[in-house]
């Protein structure tokens, strides 16, 4: 099949580069020419595991290539993806679609045959009404279908996520364009990928529920953590036990210093603001994104006792920015308000992340930066673990003490083991293990 994908940010540059893969013609289009420049060099836009090499094995295949204009990539295609970046809108929070409405105008205007026009963004409900309305408007004649579809990739698991999907949701009400949508995913069959077929703005509704109850279920986990502190009880235990019951299950019940990234805090205020302006206020949701925002400037705090109460003139070492391991993002990572916390409270803050650090130097320009885990750590009062990379989870302890001014940690994703971190001499905070 003919497929055009609108954007190359993180899901139309994954999502294209996995259906070329599965053998489709794609053609990823972006008005950022420096970016479709950067492409054609094989230089990627966003770290992703595994990406680089899947784009090359199918631009040198054939099957994959870039362009600025839209035109030509449209009117071959069979379907087309809208991609483009829906992020909060300054001011009400409400999610900006002038991206998705700009290019639903220049995919409008190039139309030629039955095509599927699917938002793969993810947008409110109502979204592709519009999407419609705008193509008709600009194109009377166009003989196409407005199909929703999407997606549920995490950053770090991106292509595995598209190769294996616990689901894939489509939206559309339309016959000719749910054959269209069956033939795009049907190198899925055989890894039983359940396709849902739903009116259009279930499809959209889906996707907002399923990362708003991610992340009540972190929220729950943390807000669970600040009490097994102050009753003394093991916080990754009572996950456990409670993750074993399958009703609940167990993912998405690590403690933490909050969520952050490209979806979970946009997306869940888009999902108030949406409910609000039909008169559905979601008590649950509203109440996640408040404790969501106030733990992530509590963590200077927590860093502020575990060092005796005073952080002014002390250095912090932090390892990890991004707000995930296995990528650069810096979106909303609970890694800034952490370090500004610190700042404002007198401290000199040298970080390390083996991604993130070119990507945070935009939103903490006034911090150092180490070449690796033992210099960020040189002569530091406290170290903070902000983001459970692997390269910090089996790090040479002796020698990371011996790097310290003073022995204190504070594991903010409990990657280590209290009792083996007093036998080594550390003074030793983590996240709700208060026995």
């Amino acid at each position: 099949m003919r497929i055009t994908m609108i954007g190359t940010g993180y899901v139309g540059l994954v999502s294209g580069a996995c259906l070329a893969d599965f053998g489709h013609r794609v053609t990823c289009v972006d008005t950022d020419a420096g970016k479709i420049a950067a492409l054609h060099r094989g230089e990627m836009p966003i770290y992703e595991p595994g990406l680089e090499q899947l784009v090359e094995t199918s631009v040198k295949a054939g099957r994959l290539d870039f362009q600025t204009d839209l035109s030509g990539p449209v009117a071959e295609a069979d379907a087309v993806f809208i991609a483009v970046g829906t992020p909060s809108r300054r001011g009400d929070g409400h999610a900006d679609l002038s991206y998705v409405y700009a290019a639903a105008r220049e995919i409008a205007a190039a139309l030629k045959g039955f095509t599927v026009v699917v938002t793969k963004s993810t947008v409110p409900v109502g979204t592709g009404d519009e999407v419609e309305r705008i193509i008709r408007e600009v194109n009377p004649s166009a003989d196409v279908a407005v199909a929703s579809n999407p997606e549920f990739l995490r950053e770090g698991a991106a292509i595995r996520d598209f190769k294996h999907p616990d689901r894939i949701v489509v939206g559309t009400s339309e016959e000719r364009a749910r054959k269209v949508m069956g033939e795009v995913y049907r190198p899925l069959y055989l890894n039983q990928a359940p396709i849902l077929y739903t009116e259009r703005r279930t499809a959209e509704l889906i996707k907002y529920a399923a990362n708003a109850f991610l992340a009540t279920k972190i929220t729950f986990i943390n807000e669970i953590a600040d009490l097994a502190e102050k009753v003394g009880a093991d916080v990754q235990e009572v996950a456990r036990g409670i993750g074993l019951d399958n009703r609940i299950g167990p993912k998405f019940l690590n403690a933490g210093p909050g969520f952050g990234g490209s979806c979970f805090p946009k997306d869940t205020r888009a999902l108030v603001k949406t409910a609000l302006d039909h008169d559905v206020p979601l008590r649950i949701v509203e109440a996640v994104l408040a404790v969501n925002d106030n733990r992530k400037r509590a963590m200077a705090r927590k860093v502020a006792a575990a060092a005796g109460g005073n952080l002014r003139g002390k250095t912090v070492a932090v390892l990890g920015l991004t707000f995930k391991p296995e990528t650069d993002d810096m979106r909303e990572a609970p890694s800034i308000p952490l370090v500004t916390g610190l700042l404002d409270l007198g401290a000199r803050v040298r970080a390390y992340d083996p991604a993130g650090m070119e990507p945070a130097k935009h939103d903490l320009p006034n911090i150092g930066y180490a070449t690796d885990p033992y210099d960020c750590a040189h002569g530091a009062d406290v170290l903070v673990i902000v983001t459970e990379w692997v390269q910090f989870r089996a790090l040479d302890l002796a020698r990371l003490k011996n790097e310290m001014a003073h022995p204190v940690i504070v594991d903010l994703r409990n990657i280590y083991r209290r009792d083996e971190m007093a036998a080594l001499g550390f003074i030793y905070e983590s996240i709700g293990r208060g026995a």
